[in-house]
């Protein structure tokens, strides 16, 4: 589908041949799009370009994860920075309202949208710029701000604290264990996306479509999911779920139960989570976490992550 606006053209990639007319324009993703595109993260029919003859003016993406077939979410949505204002909101909002129509059946809910920024984006007057410009586009279309989180990174030749000597670990048995402790966990849960889900849904739903959407797909070791129990039996405490998903090793999900909470369990099963991935000589290890979420925030600046980036998360409130 290829629609004009004066002399300005709005369309999909014809093919991963026009990688490069997509990468005119930058953004902190743009080394994972080639990869996305071969294994089917991505599709030419869902990565759309506002064109004024050969110049691109705007351009957006969606992702979805391995063997789905609509998209997940919306993570590229950029303009030419260098446009007058009014030009620049004008083409953006062209362009995100064309493509959703031709690419989002129609009645079905919108992806959310999530943004990379710079970890003091609301302090640099450029940064705050280029965020503010696409999240007042998309508020238009109707979108809200979900959540904004910190984007954390342990790097290799930070010191690992010694192993717990209050907890003892072992892998999860199976996935209904699992989920069990989950669905506890989500009691009192301080994560927005979760809160958000249990509106509409019970806390064990809650705890499967994250299992079923997530880890499920992930193809390194299930042995590396950690069960964290007091010692002589005395029973569970919380987990982690260290991992590799399609980019980075992460900690993908770490929990204390509510009845352990506030004896400073999550540093102990942050630091196993950490140690278990360490042990593979990576590069890095990545983690978030909501920017309100500050009692794990705090455990993670104790283990020795750093804050790298932030992420902006916006909805469409069905």
């Amino acid at each position: 589908m290829t629609t004009s606006a004066s002399d300005i053209t709005f369309r999909p990639l014809a093919g991963p041949e026009e990688l490069g007319l997509f990468q005119q324009l930058s953004y902190v993703l743009d080394h994972e799009v080639e990869d996305d595109l071969a294994t089917g993260r991505r599709l030419p029919a869902w990565m759309w370009v506002a064109l004024r003859g050969d110049r691109v003016l705007a351009r957006l993406s969606w992702w979805t994860p391995p063997d789905h077939e609509v998209p997940y979410t919306l993570d590229f949505f950029d303009v030419d920075d260098s446009l007058p204002p009014a030009e620049r909101h004008a083409v953006g909002l062209k362009l995100l309202e064309t493509a959703t129509a031709a690419v989002i059946p129609a009645g079905a809910p919108r992806p959310e949208y999530g943004r990379y920024t710079p970890g003091d984006w609301r302090e640099d007057p450029h940064a705050r710029e280029v965020v503010d410009t696409r999240m007042n586009i998309l508020a238009e279309t109707g979108a809200q701000l979900l959540v904004e989180r910190l984007r954390l990174e342990w790097r290799p030749g930070t010191p690992l604290p010694a192993p717990s000597t209050r907890l003892v670990f072992r892998p999860a048995t199976d996935r209904e264990e699992l989920l069990s402790l989950m669905t506890l966990v989500l009691e009192g849960t301080l994560d927005e996306h979760s809160r958000t889900e249990m509106l509409t849904m019970t806390p064990r739903a809650s705890a499967e479509l994250m299992y079923e959407e997530e880890f499920g797909t992930f193809k390194s070791p299930r042995e590396w999911w950690q069960i964290a129990e007091l010692p002589d039996g005395g029973g569970p405490v919380g987990f982690v779920i260290p991992a590799r998903n399609n980019y980075h090793p992460i900690i993908a999900y770490i929990g204390v139960l509510p009845a352990h909470r506030g004896h400073g369990y999550i540093d102990d099963i942050l630091a196993e989570g950490t140690r278990i991935l360490a042990a593979q000589d990576v590069p890095r290890i990545r983690a978030a976490t909501d920017l309100a979420n500050v009692p794990m925030a705090d455990a993670f600046a104790r283990a020795g992550y750093v804050t790298f980036e932030r992420a902006i998360n916006m909805v469409w409130p069905s």
